[in-house]
């Protein structure tokens, strides 16, 4: 363990005397003037030619389709499995390809998130009205000038914001009122100046309201052909307002500093499950998120330089007013976190000959948990993340043009202490390698990566969890192929599309899962054991645009996940060779945007199979698979120098009742109008 914490140490002091370096390397720069380079950090990430298969939405995507939160987009693609808690308030988490939500990291322009809740990030808490793309890469992003956090994760989800573009006037602005079924109400507002030639800034408001009353019918037994009941939903308010403010300063063409301030104050009523004649709820939960980050990136002909600050403050509130004994409950959960990244990367920089770089990516962070519990109700963290990576792509050798390999090595220290108490470390060090070779359009990769999770502060000190937890240790391996066909002409339009398939296998050893109690905020948690998942993910992309007059694009998406997650703790135990919670062996989607001179249209279906809710695979546990579809229907009008867009959605269209975690029906059908006014 000490031999780990002093490379950890070491690597951090490399990226003190790398930092050194890079001024004195500027300062040669400034006298031999370099070629320019332009930086691009809203360029979106490869997908096809990819290390790491990677998946992106794009705004102009979601806007077809209708998506207004995170959980809208997550769900469509593939190896990915949502929980969702009901309606638009419902808690929304996801899994990619069966590892669990706490494997997956959420970025907002590359900054990881952390949560005060239950440790999982709440994806329906974030909006997607300032989002220039979003992108899922299983393993790690596939950029050598990545944090040290974002290597940690299983899989990454990263939020791109929006940078203001601007055209004769030096202002944007774009009023948005969207209303709908069961009371929901959203208007937003986004403003955009540009305070000069290198400076702009950009603010974005957004507030979301519903009533969340929808009806279902409720079985009285699992066979769900006798006794029901048509009831409504109660207690599922919801009430979010989010406000975010960036600032983007470009010092020239190798410099770059972004700063963003974010703001989210939620209101969350908890209904609970529904069982029998109880759907009523007396829990709602109320929480607050501040975080301001800076990223700044320097780009140079050798040395490549990204620095990543962030101060966190979040709070939740658990309050229960139908507690018989002491009235009512009302838990307090406070989080702070300071963080601060380096990362340094040396390369080569000349495409026309052998390609080297290596890059060194150091994090700190310190998190405090601070609660009205009667114990652990000061808890401080402090963790030292180190990655040092390499890579290398052939050219010059044309047997291996196109070959590019990549490593790395993460070192992980992590130290909680409370008062009184004897301070709690771990340590561990864990590899990555990978290789990709693209020919002609065919690319093949794989990837192999060890994971090590520490459980978080809501896992191991929340008042109502109370179970010692073992940190979780997961093994990816992942082979693929890739296919990108060239533009193929049709009279007077030109299609082109993509295709990908990747077969993985992940073990999971010490697995923690998440397992609701009597509501959506009191949580059990629990270690397997030994998880193995078996899985495929096979996506195809085509795109047809035509020149004359109509001008049309369509875009179809398709979608299929295999997922063979199971059990394999102890072979005497029932619930050996059991499929895991929550995990369906079969899931697919498919998407159908059109964009037209007469309106926008948006189709998109998705397909889940199967689960169960328990360990043990039986009837009872039974959740049974669902399909559900939406329709999106947009137009825009020109009105002088202004733009106005309106939007009808159709969710849930065949009103089909469902539920994606048992005993938490789904909304059926429900309708959504909306208006864009653009200056």
């Amino acid at each position: 363990m000490k031999r780990q914490t002093y490379l950890i140490t070491l690597l951090t002091l490399l990226c003190a005397i790398a930092q050194s370096l890079s001024a004195q390397d500027t300062a040669r720069r400034a006298v031999t003037l370099p070629a320019v380079s332009i930086i691009q950090t809203n360029t979106r990430p490869e997908t096809i030619k990819a290390q790491t298969p990677t998946q992106v939405a794009s705004s102009e995507k979601m806007e077809q389709l209708g998506d207004a939160q995170l959980s809208d987009v997550l769900r469509r693609m593939v190896g990915v499995t949502l929980k969702d808690y009901g309606g638009l308030g419902g808690i929304k988490t996801v899994s990619a390809r069966g590892l669990g939500s706490q494997f997956s990291t959420l970025t907002i322009d590359g900054v990881a998130v952390t949560d005060c809740q239950n440790g999982q990030v709440d994806l329906g808490r974030y909006m997607l009205g300032n989002s220039s793309y979003i992108s899922l890469s299983n393993g790690q992003m596939d950029n050598s000038l990545n944090a040290a956090r974002a290597y940690s994760a299983g899989s990454v989800i990263n939020m791109e914001t929006h940078e203001p573009e601007f055209g004769s006037r030096p202002f944007n602005l774009r009023v948005g009122l969207e209303g709908g079924s069961f009371g929901l109400l959203s208007p937003s507002l986004s403003y955009e100046h540009r305070l000069g030639r290198r400076l702009s800034l950009s603010f974005w408001g957004n507030y979301l309201r519903s009533d969340g009353n929808y009806p279902f019918t409720l079985y009285y037994t699992p066979s769900r052909t006798d006794s029901c009941s048509r009831e409504t939903r109660e207690n599922s308010q919801i009430r979010i307002g989010t406000a975010d403010a960036n600032l983007f300063y470009r010092f020239d063409s190798r410099n770059r500093l972004h700063i963003k301030a974010h703001f989210m104050n939620g209101f969350h009523a908890l209904p609970g499950p529904v069982i029998y004649y109880s759907v009523r709820g007396s829990e709602h939960s109320e929480e607050q998120l501040f975080f301001s980050q800076a990223r700044f990136r320097h780009s140079g002909r050798r040395l490549d330089f990204q620095l990543l600050a962030k101060y966190q403050h979040s709070q939740d509130t658990y309050v229960d007013t139908a507690v018989h004994v002491i009235g009512t409950l009302r838990n307090l959960y406070r989080q702070r976190e300071a963080y601060l990244s380096q990362t340094f990367r040396y390369h080569t920089g000349d495409r026309f000959r052998d390609y080297f770089s290596l890059s060194l990516s150091a994090d700190e962070a310190a998190n405090r948990l601070l609660s009205n519990l009667s114990k652990h109700n000061d808890v401080l963290r402090y963790s030292v993340l180190g990655v040092l990576s390499a890579e290398y792509i052939a050219h010059l050798i044309p047997a291996l043009d196109g070959l590019r390999a990549s490593a790395n090595i993460l070192g992980t220290w992590i130290q909680d202490s409370e008062p009184g108490l004897t301070p709690v470390s771990y340590a561990r060090l864990s590899p990555y390698t990978g290789l990709n070779w693209t020919l002609q359009r065919f690319t093949l990769r794989y990837f192999f990566k060890e994971n090590y999770r520490v459980p978080n502060f809501n896992e191991l000190y929340y008042y109502t969890v109370g179970h010692p937890l073992r940190p979780e240790k997961a093994l990816q391996h992942n082979i693929g192929l890739t296919y990108r066909s060239a533009p193929i002409p049709i009279n007077e339009a030109v299609t082109a599309y993509t295709s990908t398939a990747d077969l993985y296998y992940n073990r999971v050893t010490d697995k923690i899962v998440a397992i609701p109690m009597q509501n959506m905020f009191l949580w059990s948690m629990i270690n397997m054991g030994e998880v193995e998942i078996l899985g495929l993910d096979l996506t195809a992309n085509a795109t047809l645009q035509t020149y004359s007059s109509p001008r049309i694009r369509l875009d179809f998406s398709l979608g299929y996940s295999y997922q063979y997650a199971v059990d394999r703790t102890d072979p005497a135990s029932k619930t050996y060779g059991h499929q895991i919670p929550y995990t369906p062996r079969h899931s697919g989607n498919a998407t159908l945007t059109a964009a037209t001179p007469w309106c926008d249209v948006g189709l998109s279906l998705m397909i889940v199979g199967t689960r169960y809710a328990k360990q043990q695979n039986t009837p009872a546990s039974r959740v049974p698979g669902y399909a559900d579809q939406g329709v999106t229907l947009s137009r825009s009008f020109d009105i002088g120098h202004t733009e106005l867009r309106a939007k009808i959605q159709v969710l849930n269209l065949f009103n089909a009742q469902y539920e994606v975690v048992k005993n938490y029906p789904m909304m059926g059908r429900n309708f959504r109008l909306g208006l864009t006014w653009t200056i």
